[in-house]
């Protein structure tokens, strides 16, 4: 299973090896959020592995809320992650918190945030996101680690 993620994760670094396209954007899935755990937590404290599972969840829910994909989507994603052994409950940040750590991104393109989010399972976009809708989804906290 190792082996066949690196070859996968190989061919779509290849279809865009200078990030000019948005083909790499399925491998940045929940990384936003992951950093921002990370930062707000302190280095070491969460696994890398572990901030971005739980962002991905987080990118799944925001995407859920603008109406890309179902709360069945959600369910599936938050499944799988725990089947893996991996945290789905975000840390106790405030959205502030959140926001202000994420300001830092990379994916900040003219002093706006741009996610890497699902338009279906398998399809990772890179999108600009009302601020609104983005602080639903930081605010909800540890209600996205509970079954719906």
């Amino acid at each position: 299973a190792i082996r066949r993620s690196c070859e996968n994760k190989a061919a779509v670094v290849a279809a865009d090896e200078l990030e000019q396209k948005d083909v790499r954007a399925l491998l940045n899935l929940g990384h936003t959020f992951g950093h921002a755990i990370e930062t707000g937590m302190g280095y070491g404290v969460w696994l890398h592995g572990e901030a971005v599972a739980t962002g991905m969840l987080m990118a799944a829910d925001l995407s859920m809320r603008l109406g890309w994909i179902d709360e069945a989507a959600v369910t599936r994603t938050r499944d799988i992650l725990i089947k893996a052994g991996l945290p789905v409950t975000p840390p106790d940040l405030s959205a502030d918190e959140y926001l202000e750590h994420m300001a830092v991104d990379k994916k900040v393109k003219d002093g706006q945030l741009h996610l890497v989010l699902l338009k279906h399972l398998g399809e990772a976009v890179v999108s600009k996101v009302p601020a609104a809708v983005l602080k639903q989804t930081l605010e909800t906290g540890a209600a996205l680690g509970v079954s719906v």
